[in-house]
C-alpha cells in the first residue's frame, strides 16, 4: 500500500484500543547550493515550528562560500557539512562523492524522510542515496521541464531522474503538476503548493535588513550569468554586448559575479573596467533581495530570479534558449531573449526606452505563489505520515506484530 494513499475505513476490530502519541518524523533536508538554501529554508522553519517533525539539515558544500553566507541569515542550522567541492572537478567526480557521502549520512541519521529541492547535482544525489537506503523522498519544486535533455545541463536530466525516485512531488505551479501527471506520476502523489522562493522572499523583505548594491541614480540593471551551457565563448560575447549596453551612459549595471573560474574568465575582461558596470562579489541573500527590489530591469540566466522578479514588478530578460519556467513568459513578466548579443541589446534597449512596454511587463503579476508553499508542504506530509501511523498501529494491535506500510 502506498504511504500516500487516501485513508480507508477501519472496522472496530481493527481500530487501536487507545490513541498513541504521534511519533516525531525525523526529516533529513539535503542542500548544497545557494538557491537550495533559499528555497528549503521556509520548509526547515515550518518543520521546526511543528511538533511532528525533527528537521536535520545536511549541506554538501556545492557552493562553498556562497552557501556558508546564506544559512545563518535564513534561520537554518546545519548538523553536517560534507564539503565535497574540489577545484574544477568533473560532474562524474562530484556525483560519486555526493552519493557516497550522503549515503553515509543517511545510514547514520536513519531519517524517516529525505527532502531534496530543485535540480542540482546535490538534489539528484540526495534522492539517489535515499533510494539506495530505502528511505522515501520528497521533491520540492518538482515538475519543471524544458523538454531538452541537455539544456540546461545537467539540470534537466537531474530533475527528470529525481521524478522517478520521489514519493512526494511538490509542484510549484499547475503546469508543473500537469507535466508530472503526463509522465505517469500517480495523481495523488502530485501536490501543487506554489514556490517556496516566494515564501522566503516575503520573509526577507519583512526583515528589511538588506542593502542595495546600486550606487547611482541612473536606470538600474541587475545582471546574473553563470550557467554551464553559456560559459566560454558564448559568455564572452554576451559580456561584450553588456559592455555596449553600459556605453549608453544612462544605466548602471550591477553584476554579482559568480565564483566559478570559468565565469570570471569570460566576464571580467569585458566588464571589470567599465565605469557603468559595478562588479561585486556574490551578495548575501538579504543584500541580493534589496538589490533586486531596487533595480529597474533584470538580465539573467538564473532560474530562481525568473520567479522572484515578477513578485516585485521587475521585468526579466532571460539570457537562455530554453526555460523550465514558462509561466513567467506566458504571464508577460519575463521574456526569453536567447544568447545572441544583438538580440540582448535590442530587448534591453526597448524596455529602457519604451515606458508603455516596460509598464506592461512590470504589471504582469507573479504566477509562482502566495508565500504559503512551505505550510502546504508540511501540512501534506503531516497528513500522510499520520495516516501511515494510524494504519500501522491498527495492524500491530490486530496481529500483535509490526507490518509497516510500504
Amino acid at each position: 500500500m502506498s504511504l500516500i494513499g487516501r485513508p480507508v475505513s477501519l472496522s472496530p476490530m481493527d481500530a487501536a484500543p487507545a490513541p498513541r502519541p504521534p511519533r516525531t518524523v525525523r526529516t533529513l533536508l539535503v542542500l548544497g547550493t545557494r538557491p537550495e538554501a533559499i528555497k528549503l529554508a521556509p520548509v526547515v522553519r515550518a518543520m521546526a515550528a511543528s511538533a511532528r517533525f525533527q528537521p536535520v539539515v545536511v549541506t554538501t558544500g556545492q557552493h562553498l562560500e556562497m552557501l556558508q553566507q546564506m544559512l545563518g541569515l535564513l534561520g537554518v542550522g546545519v548538523k553536517t557539512d560534507l564539503a565535497v567541492m574540489r577545484d574544477r572537478q568533473r560532474l562524474s567526480e562530484l556525483t560519486a562523492r555526493l552519493v557516497d557521502g550522503l549515503g553515509t549520512v543517511i545510514r547514520a541519521e536513519r531519517p524517516d524522510l529525505v527532502v531534496v529541492q530543485g535540480d542540482t547535482t546535490t538534489a539528484l544525489c540526495g534522492a539517489l542515496a535515499a533510494f539506495y537506503e530505502r528511505t522515501p523522498v520528497a521533491h520540492v519544486e518538482a515538475g519543471l521541464r524544458t523538454g531538452v535533455l541537455d539544456n540546461p545541463f545537467p539540470e534537466e536530466l537531474n530533475r527528470r531522474m529525481i521524478g522517478r525516485v520521489a514519493r512526494w512531488h511538490f509542484a510549484p505551479t499547475d503546469r508543473s503538476a500537469a507535466q508530472l501527471r503526463a509522465e505517469g506520476v500517480p495523481p495523488q502523489q502530485v501536490i501543487t503548493t506554489g514556490n517556496t522562493v516566494i515564501d522566503n522572499q516575503l520573509w526577507v523583505l519583512e526583515e528589511g535588513a538588506g542593502r542595495s548594491a546600486f550606487r547611482t541614480t541612473h536606470r538600474k540593471v541587475l545582471l546574473t550569468l553563470h550557467r554551464r551551457e553559456n560559459q566560454g565563448e558564448r559568455m564572452r560575447a554576451m559580456g561584450a554586448a553588456l559592455r555596449r549596453l553600459a556605453d549608453r551612459g544612462d544605466v548602471e549595471l550591477v553584476l554579482p559575479l559568480h565564483r566559478s573560474p570559468a565565469v570570471r574568465e569570460a566576464l571580467l575582461p569585458e566588464l571589470d573596467d567599465h565605469p557603468g558596470v559595478r562588479v561585486v562579489d556574490p551578495l548575501d541573500y538579504l543584500d541580493f533581495a534589496a538589490t533586486l527590489a531596487d533595480c529597474d530591469l533584470v538580465l539573467t540566466d538564473s532560474g530562481g530570479i525568473q520567479e522572484e522578479a515578477p513578485s516585485l514588478g521587475k521585468p526579466a530578460l532571460v539570457l537562455r534558449t530554453t526555460t523550465e519556467r514558462p509561466e513567467a513568459v506566458e504571464a508577460g513578466a519575463a521574456r526569453l531573449v536567447g544568447t545572441d548579443p544583438d538580440a540582448i541589446l535590442t530587448a534591453a534597449g526597448r524596455l529602457l526606452d519604451d515606458p508603455e512596454e516596460y509598464a506592461r511587463m512590470a504589471g504582469a503579476g507573479n504566477p509562482f505563489g502566495d508565500g504559503r508553499a512551505a505550510d502546504r508542504i508540511v501540512a501534506r506530509l503531516t497528513e500522510d505520515f499520520g495516516y501511515e501511523e494510524a494504519v500501522n498501529t491498527a495492524r500491530r494491535d490486530a496481529s500483535g506484530s509490526y507490518d509497516p506500510v510500504a
